[in-house]
């Protein structure tokens, strides 16, 4: 078989494989088939065509890679919970890590709370929410 139809197959393969993905996986590879398909052409030695495979797909991967993880980094969404970090809420439950209790009342929404240092916190004081871990806001007593 011609190294020009075993490059040319490589490389509507890789393209397909691209196509299908929601990522970019093979494209760089496909990059190289397409200038190891141009040297075949050419009538270059299968040698040459094999490193030119593997150097321009190895180029264009560390080349690309970083920007192309940025362009399809997936952003975070913030909760509307995350705005309570930083706020103070006044203890409704007495909060007590090892009998695992206690809650907090913030923005009129009571919440699960453990305390951040494992001090325990009566009830009516005013804590400050430190994190949320799950559905439990960790808190420290002001």
């Amino acid at each position: 078989m011609s190294p020009v139809i075993i490059w040319a197959v490589a490389l509507v393969v890789l393209l397909a494989i691209e196509g299908a993905t929601a990522q970019l996986v093979t494209i760089w590879f496909a990059a190289g088939a397409l200038v190891a398909l141009i040297a075949a052409a050419l009538h270059a030695p299968i040698w040459l065509q094999a490193v030119l495979f593997i150097v321009v797909s190895g180029v264009t991967l560390v080349a690309t890679r970083p920007l192309v993880k940025n362009i399809t980094k997936r952003k975070t969404q913030s909760l509307n919970a995350d705005r309570c970090i930083g706020e103070t809420a006044v203890v409704t439950e007495d909060i007590d890590n090892i009998q695992a209790t206690g809650s907090v009342k913030v923005g009129g929404i009571v919440w699960t709370a453990r305390s951040s240092d494992g001090e325990k916190i009566e009830k009516g004081k005013n804590v400050i929410i430190e994190k949320i871990d799950g559905v439990k806001l960790i808190v420290k007593e002001i």
